[in-house]
C-alpha cells in the first residue's frame, strides 16, 4: 500500500499539490533519519541529514522514473547525500585515535562488555572507505538482504557480496590493531 501512496503523492505534488510531500515526509522521515544515525551515531546530525535528503528528493522529484519503488529511489538518493555530507564533515582525528579513545572510554578492564564493543564496531564502520561502509551499514545494521542492498546501491549483487567480504576484512583489519 505505501507504493500506491509514494506514487498517489508524487503525482499530487508534480501537478502542483505541494503540501502532498508531507504524506512522504510522514512515511519515510523515520526511516532515513535511521539510515542516517547508523553512518554518523548522532541524532541530531542524523535529523539533519534526513531533512537535507528531503530537500534533494523534493528537488528531484520528477526523475524518479517509477522503473523501481519509490523508497528504493528515496533511499538511494539518501545515501548519496549522506555521503556528500559526510565528506565534508570528516572528523579531524584520526581513524585509530579515535577508536582508541573509544577503546579506551568504555572499560578500564581488559575485557570489553558485548554491547560497548558493538558500539566499537559501529563507530569502526564510518571510518570505512564509503564503498564498503555503505554495503555494510544497509546489509547489517539495516538488516536487509543482498538483493535489496544492491537495489538500493544501484549495483549488481555480486558486486554487493564483493564489497560486503572486503568491507569485513578491512573492519577485522583495522578492530584487531585498535582492541588488541
Amino acid at each position: 500500500m505505501t507504493q500506491n501512496e509514494d506514487l498517489s503523492d508524487v503525482e499530487a505534488v508534480l501537478r502542483g499539490e505541494i503540501d502532498r510531500f508531507e504524506g512522504i515526509v510522514a512515511r519515510w522521515e523515520g526511516p532515513l533519519v535511521n539510515l542516517a544515525w547508523r553512518y554518523t551515531r548522532n541524532e541530531a546530525l542524523a535529523e539533519e541529514m534526513a531533512q537535507e535528503a528531503f530537500l534533494h528528493c523534493f528537488r528531484k522529484l520528477r526523475q524518479w522514473r517509477r522503473d523501481a519503488e519509490f523508497s528504493t529511489w528515496l533511499f538511494a538518493l539518501a545515501i548519496n547525500v549522506y555521503r556528500s555530507i559526510l565528506r565534508k564533515r570528516r572528523p579531524q582525528i584520526e581513524e585509530e585515535t579515535a577508536l582508541e579513545v573509544l577503546a579506551g572510554a568504555c572499560s578500564t578492564e581488559a575485557e570489553l562488555l558485548e554491547d560497548e564493543q558493538n558500539e566499537i564496531v559501529r563507530r569502526a564502520v564510518t571510518y570505512l572507505p564509503e564503498t564498503y561502509r555503505d554495503a555494510i551499514i544497509i546489509y547489517h545494521f539495516d538488516e536487509m538482504d543482498l538483493a535489496t542492498t544492491a537495489s538500493r546501491l544501484g549495483l549488481p549483487e555480486g558486486t554487493v557480496k564483493a564489497r560486503l567480504h572486503r568491507g569485513r576484512k578491512l573492519l577485522k583489519e583495522r578492530l584487531e590493531k585498535v582492541l588488541k
